[in-house]
């Protein structure tokens, strides 16, 4: 007769061991499953994110360049102010002191009733006298109470409009420490990114983007288009004479810029003076379509992030962003066309 045997068991621990070593596995798995199949960002992708960073560097910078604007503008306006405050404080100071006088001498004469003086008085048109200067010096009296009330009223409105543009001031300081603050804080993020390519590759996109400055300023075709005015002619020569120097964020010229201070500083060339900022450089002008557009015009792109002159042919002299210089570009690359300015 076959012996039936019960199979053996495994033991406890065993069992343990199993399961959880497959559980690990399924985990594993899972985890293998679901991850990305590189954490490193190719040089393609670390060139559209460190792009997309230096356009919102752009942002930033020209916000900030209007809280300095502003800022520049109030301090000037609160000296002015603190200034006429002061004189003005001089000014009622004379006037206390001039009445204090006046109502002394009132008093040292007029202390006595008149009746009396004139019962006193040796020579009644002697008194007739005093009693008109007393009368006069009473009209003097009001009528410098009434500018000694002028002053201080005025001095009260001039220290609540240096209050107000004070408390302004503190505003506008806060949000260009703030925005100067972004600004560093994106660039340190794109320098992250760039710092994950090899040296290799930072110097490949590096050499591309140098070519592409070279290759605009030899073979780009601006023809012969008439400029906008005289004014935009000499501002697009202006511009053109600060190619190949850097852009850097907040520069106005001469050693460096972003792409607002480029303009401003070559329409200044031109004897025209225009705002700071891309968002105020809009209004510094007529807005005109693309179709329109003759050299010397104002060129806006990227809801208002980004600016430069037209020189012609589809072409502008720009900024262009951190680690590039001034030069020329076709507007195709930079993107989207907003609208141009004619000053």
């Amino acid at each position: 007769m076959a012996s039936h045997r019960r199979p053996k068991q495994p033991s406890r621990t065993r069992v343990t061991v199993l399961t959880t070593a497959a559980a690990a596995a399924v985990a594993l798995s899972s985890q293998a499953a679901n991850a990305a199949p590189s954490e490193k960002p190719g040089k393609a992708e670390v060139k559209a994110k460190v792009d997309k960073l230096y356009e919102e560097v752009e942002r930033a910078t020209d916000k900030a360049n209007g809280a300095e604007e502003k800022q520049e503008k109030l301090e000037k306006e609160i000296d002015t102010i603190q200034d006429q405050v002061a004189r003005g404080q001089d000014e009622l100071n004379t006037m206390r002191d001039s009445l204090g006088l006046m109502a002394s001498s009132q008093y040292r004469t007029g202390a006595i009733d008149p009746s009396v003086q004139l019962f006193l008085s040796a020579d009644p048109d002697d008194y007739l006298d005093k009693a008109s200067t007393i009368d006069q010096l009473s009209a003097q009296q009001v009528e410098a109470l009434k500018k000694v009330q002028e002053k201080q009223r005025t001095l009260a409105q001039q220290r609540q409009e240096a209050a107000g543009k004070l408390k302004d001031l503190s505003e506008t300081r806060k949000t260009l420490g703030q925005k100067k603050k972004e600004v560093q804080t994106k660039l340190a993020d794109a320098r992250k990114l760039l710092n994950t390519l090899t040296a290799k590759e930072q110097a490949a996109l590096k050499t591309a983007d140098t070519r592409a400055s070279r290759d605009a300023g030899d073979r780009i075709e601006l023809g012969n288009e008439v400029p906008a005015s005289e004014r935009g002619a000499a501002a697009l020569a202006a511009a053109k004479t600060q190619m190949g120097k850097p852009y850097v964020s907040g520069g106005s010229g001469p050693n460096s810029y972003d792409c607002s201070g480029l303009t401003q500083w070559a329409y200044g060339q031109a004897g025209v003076s225009i705002s700071r900022t891309t968002y105020t450089q809009q209004n510094d002008g007529v807005k005109i379509g693309r179709d329109q557009l003759k050299p010397g015009d104002l060129v806006f792109f990227n809801s208002l992030g980004h600016v430069g002159l037209y020189a012609g042919n589809g072409v502008i002299v720009h900024a262009p962003k951190p680690g590039a210089v001034v030069r020329l570009e076709s507007m195709s690359t930079i993107g989207t066309f907003q609208f141009g300015v004619r000053v």
